[in-house]
C-alpha cells in the first residue's frame, strides 16, 4: 500500500527565557489506511532502520465500534503485519511476515509473527546464537499476555523479510514475563532487554532489565527498574549513553495520575535510580519512545491522550535530568486512542516517529508518521 503527504506544517517552541526559534516542517503521512480496518500499537513490536529503509511493525484487524475504546474487533483475528518505506518513511508498503529458511513454503510459522494461539508453532528454547551485530538484523519481543505467561522474541538477517522463531524467554522467577521490543545491543552476542514482569500481586506490571552474552542462549535477570508501583510501571525505551551509563523511560499509572518517569543507571545496569519525570500529566497514558540524538541529546516522544490530544515530544540535553518544553507534533487528535509512539532517527538527523491514531475526521483508527527535525542546541 502507497502513502500520501497528507501535511505540512512549521511548529515552534522555546524553552523558558529563550525567543522562539522556528523549525523544520513537519510532515504528516499515512502509513496504513484501509477503510473497515483498525491498525495500531506500533509500540508492541517494534521499529528498525537501516540507512533510509524502516520497517514498523503493528497489529491489524476488524474495525469495530466500541465507543472510546479500542475500535477492534475481539471476535475476529488480530493480524501481526509490517509496513516498510525505502525512502526514509516518505512512503510505505505493508508486508505479512514470512518464516525464515527450512520454515518457509511450509504450514508452520504460516502466519509469520502472529499471537499465541493462531495457527503458529509454539515457542522452543532457541539452539543456535544469534549475531546481534549483522547488518540486517531485527529483534522484536512479543508477550502473552498483560500480566501472566511467558514472552517469546523473533529475529531476522535480512531486514525483516523473514524471521526465525518463536524462542521462549525465561520467566526469570517472576509471575509473568510481559515483553515489548526494546533491546540494546552491546555486541555480537551481547543484548540487554527491558520488560515488565508481573508485581507480586501478580498484576501489572514492574519493569526490569536482563542480559545475554551467549547470543541468546541464555538470559540472566540483571534488575529491577524502580520500586514496585503501587499502580503499575510498564512499557520501558531505554538507551545507552556511556560504556556504564544508562537511561531508560517508563509509562507509569499513579492514580488519578499517568506521567512517564525517566531513570538513571551508572553502572551498567545494576541498579536504577529516578532521574526525573519528564511527562507529569499525560491524561490516561502512553508508552515512550526513547532515542539518542546524533549530537547526545535525548529526545523522548509520546501520544497525548488528555485535551488536546495528539502527539508530544521533549528533548533533554543533559542525559535526561531535565527537559524542554512540550513539542506539539500534532494536536488534532479525535479520541483518546491514540498514540504507542516508535521513533528511528534517519541518516540526515531527521526523525521519523510512527504511532495510531483517528483524527477528527472520522473513528477510524490508522498508522501514521511524523517527519521531523528535532532541531539543533
Amino acid at each position: 500500500m502507497s502513502l500520501r503527504l497528507i501535511l505540512c506544517a512549521v511548529f515552534w517552541w522555546a524553552t523558558p527565557g529563550q525567543a522562539v526559534e522556528p523549525r523544520h516542517a513537519i510532515q504528516h503521512v499515512i502509513v496504513s489506511k484501509e477503510a473497515n480496518r483498525f491498525a495500531g500499537w506500533p509500540a508492541n513490536h517494534g521499529m528498525w532502520i537501516w540507512g533510509d529503509e524502516i520497517l514498523v511493525g503493528f497489529s491489524r484487524g476488524t474495525d469495530k465500534d466500541r465507543g472510546d475504546f479500542h475500535h477492534i474487533d475481539k471476535e475476529k483475528p488480530e493480524e501481526f503485519v509490517l509496513a516498510r518505506s525505502r525512502d526514509g518513511g516518505v512512503n510505505w508498503a505493508v508486508e505479512t511476515p514470512r518464516p525464515s529458511g527450512a520454515l518457509a513454503g511450509t504450514s508452520r510459522m504460516r502466519h509469520g509473527l502472529m499471537p499465541p494461539g493462531v495457527a503458529e508453532e509454539r515457542p522452543v528454547d532457541l539452539s543456535e546464537p544469534i549475531v546481534f551485530t549483522h547488518p540486517d538484523f531485527a529483534l522484536t519481543v512479543r508477550m502473552e499476555e498483560t500480566n501472566k505467561g511467558r514472552s517469546r522474541f523473533y529475529y531476522s538477517y535480512d531486514r525483516g523479510t523473514t524471521w526465525r522463531g518463536p524462542y521462549w524467554l525465561p520467566l526469570f522467577d517472576q509471575l509473568g514475563v510481559m515483553g515489548r521490543t526494546d533491546a540494546i545491543i552491546d555486541g555480537s552476542r551481547d543484548a540487554l532487554l527491558f520488560l515488565t514482569a508481573s508485581k507480586s500481586n501478580g498484576r501489572e506490571g514492574r519493569p526490569f532489565c536482563a542480559r545475554t552474552t551467549d547470543g541468546g542462549l541464555s538470559w540472566r535477570f540483571v534488575s529491577f527498574v524502580g520500586p514496585e508501583p503501587a499502580g503499575y510501571a510498564i512499557m520501558p525505551s531505554s538507551v545507552r549513553l556511556s560504556k556504564t551509563e544508562l537511561v531508560t523511560t517508563v509509562r507509569r499509572l499513579e492514580p488519578p495520575k499517568s506521567v512517564i518517569d525517566a531513570y538513571a543507571s551508572c553502572d551498567d545496569g545494576r541498579s536504577w535510580s529516578l532521574l526525573s519525570t519528564p511527562e507529569p500529566e499525560m491524561g490516561e497514558g502512553n508508552p515512550p519512545s526513547l532515542v539518542k540524538l546524533p549530537d547526545g541529546r535525548l529526545c523522548l516522544t509520546y501520544g497525548f491522550r488528555a485535551p488536546p490530544l495528539g502527539i508530544r515530544a521533549r528533548i533533554s540535553s543533559d542525559g535526561g535530568k531535565t527537559w524542554s518544553p512540550p513539542i506539539v507534533l500534532r494536536d488534532d487528535g479525535g479520541g483518546r486512542d491514540i498514540g504507542y509512539v516508535r521513533t528511528v532517527i534517519r541518516p540526515d538527523g531527521r526523525l521519523v516517529s510512527v504511532y495510531y491514531y483517528h483524527d477528527r475526521s472520522g473513528p477510524l483508527r490508522y498508522l501514521a508518521a511524523t517527519i521531523w527535525d528535532p532541531g539543533a542546541h
